[in-house]
């Protein structure tokens, strides 16, 4: 067993294409296959099961890919531990984060972290939360902003900020002269959510359980595919909605729309960073949570 046919079972297990992960390796198919094959013979057991237009991980295939993520990780931590004094901020940092945090956290947070590390370029990326988690298991992503709880072995999170929720309306909607407003109340609004997939609509529907009653109670759902566009049809008279403060601001400001805060205690969600417990550049993710604590995410009001 080597460190090469450690990293083509990684980059196969990423791509489930011989073809793409060959290339990735730069190998031929060929060698590739072979080079797994042969592992497979040496662990006595199936990695990938194979068919015709695809490759598909193994339930054990699974285990023995992320043991060699770690393996992987391990072997470069030795290389800088051999390298005395080399820069841990001096390459590219890859990040993620879900939809409803990403693009009002971002603008935030690269000009925080350029001013603390310039020779470290962020490499960004916005998802759902179940895209996110493999990624960051795998070792496409180094760390991930998402919502927490987030359960992953080996994998370490720090809370960053509470974010209380928020009420959207158009102006002229019979709450937006209200100074608060009972989330006990939601489902006697017309209300946006997002589609499924977005772990923010289950962390509404999980604080505002009235929301999830018997449906002849409720009024009309819309669903939307992004915060913004959520916030244009509120705009328009649609119905009301729940953001994160964060987006309070958001790039699309009207006058057609005001916020709202809920009466104590408002619905909430913790915002946390989640990395792997292997990762080499522990700097980088401690530099990473010091920007992030600097960043003015929940200055924004309406």
């Amino acid at each position: 067993m080597t460190l090469t046919e450690l990293r083509y079972i990684v980059t196969l297990a990423q791509e489930q294409h011989f073809g793409r992960a060959a290339e990735r390796c730069f190998v031929s198919q060929p060698t590739l296959s072979i080079a797994v094959k042969k592992l497979e013979e040496e662990l006595g057991t199936a990695l990938f099961e194979r068919s015709k237009h695809a490759v598909r991980v193994t339930p054990v295939g699974q285990k023995v890919v992320r043991q060699a993520q770690t393996v992987l990780e391990q072997a470069e931590s030795i290389k800088d531990l051999a390298q005395e004094g080399k820069d841990q901020l001096a390459s590219p940092l890859r990040v993620g984060a879900i939809y409803t945090i990403g693009p009002y956290l971002f603008p935030h947070l690269v000009p925080e972290l350029q001013k603390r590390a310039p020779k470290m370029p962020l490499y960004i990326e916005e998802n759902f939360t179940d895209n996110l988690r493999p990624k960051i298991r795998n070792g496409e992503l180094d760390a991930i902003i998402v919502a927490l709880p987030f359960d992953e072995p080996d994998i370490l999170t720090r809370p960053l900020y509470e974010e209380p929720f928020k009420m959207l309306l158009p102006k002229d909607h019979p709450l937006a002269n209200k100074d608060q407003i009972d989330s006990q109340t939601l489902h006697e609004q017309d209300l946006l959510l997002l589609g499924e997939g977005h772990c923010f609509r289950d962390q509404v529907l999980e604080a505002c359980p009235t929301l999830s009653g018997n449906a002849s109670d409720r009024h009309t759902v819309t669903e939307g595919s992004s915060l913004e566009t959520i916030r244009m049809m509120v705009a328009s008279g649609l119905g009301a909605s729940v953001i994160p403060q964060s987006a309070t601001g958001g790039y699309y400001r009207s006058d057609m729309v005001v916020t709202k805060p809920f009466k104590a205690p408002p619905p909430v969600r913790t915002v946390g960073l989640a990395w792997r417990a292997s990762f080499p550049r522990p700097q980088a993710i401690d530099l990473l949570i010091e920007s992030l604590n600097s960043c003015p995410i929940l200055e924004n009001e309406d």
